[in-house]
């Protein structure tokens, strides 16, 4: 019997936070969408907009017996700026922060641990400022956000290319 859980996080643009988690074998599922607001369903607007409170975020649902939650927290913060609270790279407010949303209390003391273990790295002259929150609704975003990587590779590339992210990546971890 296969077991599934799921992981949400925030790490700004929730395009570019997709194909990450998607190659990997047991993740069977990432979801864009919205989380961590006070609107019911809102919508693309309302969360760019600023207004709903909502983080632009991505939902996995895994195998744990396959990729575990702690590999899961390794693939996400090599994805973002862990100490940028005004938003990633070049999408900048509220809805493109950095939040991890925990689903257990084993999630909420493994993502403690994790942003731990890399404050005390050395990697960042800066403090670690990715909020560690209880998940809450997650409304999956329009269906045209879904797979956008695949859909619309060419828009995605460039979208991705100038928004700083794989300058920062290939800059910070990839030494």
């Amino acid at each position: 019997m296969t077991t599934k859980e799921k992981a949400t996080f925030a790490g700004g643009c929730f395009w570019c936070m997709v194909k990450p988690f998607d190659q990997w074998d047991g993740v069977y599922r990432v979801i864009s969408g919205y989380t961590g607001g006070h609107l019911e369903n809102p919508s693309y607007e309302d969360v760019k907009s600023g207004t709903s409170g909502h983080y632009e975020a991505v939902e996995i649902t895994y195998d744990p017996s396959i990729i575990s939650y702690k590999e899961i927290l390794d693939i996400y913060w090599q994805q973002i700026d862990p100490t940028d609270d005004g938003g990633q790279f070049h999408d900048r407010g509220d809805s493109y922060r950095t939040a991890i949303f925990y689903h257990n209390v084993e999630q909420k003391q493994a993502a403690e641990a994790s942003r731990e273990k890399l404050a005390q790295s050395g990697r960042f002259s800066k403090p670690i400022v990715t909020n560690i929150l209880p998940a809450e609704t997650f409304y999956p975003a329009e269906d045209y956000h879904q797979d956008f990587y695949k859909k619309n590779e060419q828009e995605y590339q460039a979208d991705r290319a100038k928004s700083g992210r794989d300058e920062f990546i290939e800059t910070v971890w990839e030494k």
